[in-house]
């Protein structure tokens, strides 16, 4: 049995012309890595973990699991807290 990863990442609703777009929170979020673990009695849980990745919402991304996410200097950026859940098959 491998281990394996899920990651649950906040949710960016497009803003329209007067208004801006929205992040899901952070429960929001929970609670859908809770949902997929209460509907999945098949897996077995081995740990949760919070990880901070930066701009995985951008166009030339691959969200959270793009090899290569960065930030420079200046520039401005946006840091995104995910959760993932690492489990085994059962």
């Amino acid at each position: 049995m491998s281990l394996i990863a899920k990651d649950f990442v906040p949710e960016k609703t497009k803003g329209g012309m007067f208004k801006s777009g929205k992040m899901q929170t952070f429960q929001e979020v929970l609670d859908l890595a809770n949902a997929w673990i209460s509907e999945n009695p098949q897996i077995k849980v081995v740990n949760v973990e919070t990880v901070v990745l930066p701009n995985i919402h951008e166009k030339d991304e691959d969200g959270s699991t793009d090899t290569e996410l960065w930030t420079a200097g200046e520039s401005s950026s946006h840091w995104y807290q995910i959760v993932r859940v690492w489990y085994k098959d059962a």
